[in-house]
């Protein structure tokens, strides 16, 4: 019989097997640097720093003293909440969308795309993941059971995954791919989307799309869905974020929508798992889906300022750097003084006391690269960029 002093508790073998999670490393060695007294300038983590819009503040404030949301929320979202995601998403893609069956609110789209592998991947199954990537992808498929396979996005491809090597699968259950892209910025094309519903559907791949950064584009070119291309509907599933659109990322409130057999799948796994989205913000989400879209426009205006100015400044210091179409990220190839990612972000923040994410850190692929966030304002992007021409 074993004693007390003997008994040891384990991680499972699925959580070893999850690298540490970046973002949370990041911010430990941040936080380290601020207690020791360093005035810090994070482009890590991306986190809009912009206050949430009054109306959606007033929507949650009214909908909180409603007696009525003081219990268990709809799990399948407020009824008018569907309606609404609807009729955004018709006037936006000109996509028709069912309420009832193919959209389904979200604790934000993370925790969509986390449970989702949970209802359509078995043991063994494998699930395309390309590279680099945002790291929650590989944590869902891992958590499922599911083997993934890797397919590297390279600038000379525009960081899109090549259709060739997609029909060249064998035996893949899904794929997810994320455009805008984070952490490359990168955007794809109607064109895209076609050819990949094409071979997918031939090949009887399911498609998971992750569409967080549709709002968050350049020079008045605007993303497509997924959900635009004929026949989409029959294999894909797409996750949409009130986050960065509406400055919400700490709100916790999203959607999926699409095929309706994906999007019951991954409700089944909720209500298993969590009892749905506080009606209160699913009424604050419905007045940010009816905001002016002069103030998206006004962020997005924001965004490219701050975009233009980290680039402009950068080239201007000798670290040449292609503008981002969409997203709020900077995806840019090391300067030549540094040999890996990790060393570079390590001595910007030792030397120049600036946060970047090191690329390495969204797979084998991203390394080569470092992330930054244009989540600051102007005035700090410009100290910023001062700071690094000291090191460069």
């Amino acid at each position: 019989m074993s004693t007390a002093a003997e008994f040891k508790i384990e991680f499972s073998d699925r959580l070893k097997s999850l690298p540490p999670y970046l973002f949370v490393e990041i911010d430990k060695a941040r936080r380290a640097a601020i207690a020791a007294g360093r005035e810090i300038i994070n482009l890590g983590v991306g986190d809009p720093d912009q206050r949430t819009h009054q109306a959606i503040i007033d929507a949650l404030k009214k909908a909180s003293e409603d007696v009525n949301n003081h219990h268990y929320p709809f799990d399948a979202g407020v009824p008018q909440l569907r309606i609404e995601i609807a009729k955004w998403f018709k006037n936006r893609f000109g996509v028709e969308l069912e309420p009832q069956t193919e959209i389904y609110p979200l604790i934000g789209s993370k925790e969509g795309i986390a449970h989702l592998p949970l209802g359509i991947i078995n043991p063994g199954d494998k699930v395309v993941l390309t590279e680099p990537a945002y790291p929650a992808y590989q944590a869902a498929v891992t958590f499922a059971g599911g083997k993934i396979q890797y397919l590297p996005l390279k600038a000379s491809q525009g960081f899109l995954p090549k259709m060739e090597d997609i029909e060249n699968l064998k035996d893949a259950k899904a794929i997810f791919v994320c455009y805008p892209n984070n952490p490359t910025a990168a955007t794809a094309d109607k064109k895209f989307y076609q050819d990949l519903v094409a071979v997918c559907k031939a090949k009887g791949i399911i498609i998971v799309s992750d569409l967080a950064y549709s709002e968050v584009y350049y020079d008045g070119i605007k993303p497509p869905s997924i959900l635009e291309v004929e026949g989409a509907k029959d294999i894909a599933i797409e996750f949409h974020s009130f986050s960065k659109t509406y400055y919400m990322t700490g709100w916790r409130l999203g959607w999926a929508c699409g095929n309706p057999t994906l999007v019951s799948a991954l409700a089944k796994v909720k209500s298993n798992c969590d009892s749905g989205v506080f009606n209160a913000i699913q009424y604050a989400g419905i007045a940010a889906l009816n905001m002016d879209p002069r103030d998206i426009e006004d962020m997005r205006a924001e965004y490219q300022t701050r975009r233009d100015a980290l680039i402009n400044g950068l080239r201007s210091i000798g670290w040449k750097i292609d503008p981002p179409k969409a997203a709020f990220y900077v995806w840019a190839k090391l300067p030549s003084k540094f040999t890996d990612s990790m060393s570079c972000a390590k001595a910007f923040l030792d030397e120049a006391d600036i946060v970047v994410t090191p690329g390495i850190g969204f797979g084998k692929a991203g390394e080569g690269y470092v992330r930054m966030s244009l989540t600051l304002p102007t005035e700090r992007i410009h100290q910023a960029v001062a700071r690094l021409a000291k090191i460069l």
